[in-house]
């Protein structure tokens, strides 16, 4: 009975940390825009496949930040994925990401 609270408690904890409302906020921006205008304000995508139904899946990867160590020990850098999906307009109707 002690095992239900604290398990509550970890779920609540690990589920309001997983999302980053500022990148949230910042993503939406890019709702509704087609392919040359995101591709002129991003840059080419390092990757892109197709989907199922119609429509492309972009791929950014960049870097945010990191930790280092004591001096002269390596930096370790977090890399976010930043992926945007394209309907069969060339439209971008959906995004997410990860890591960041």
């Amino acid at each position: 009975m002690r095992t239900l609270p604290w398990l509550l408690a970890i779920g609540l904890a690990g589920s309001a940390c997983s999302h980053n409302p500022y990148l949230d906020a910042s993503l939406t921006r890019y709702q509704g825009k087609d392919k040359a205008w995101i591709e002129k304000e991003l840059g080419a995508p390092d990757a892109r496949s197709a989907r199922f139904f119609g429509g492309e899946k972009w791929t950014y990867n960049r870097i945010a930040g990191g930790k280092g160590g004591p001096p002269l020990f390596n930096f370790k850098a977090t890399e976010c994925q930043m992926i945007l999906f394209f309907d069969k307009d060339d439209i971008v109707s959906d995004s997410n990401y990860s890591g960041c």
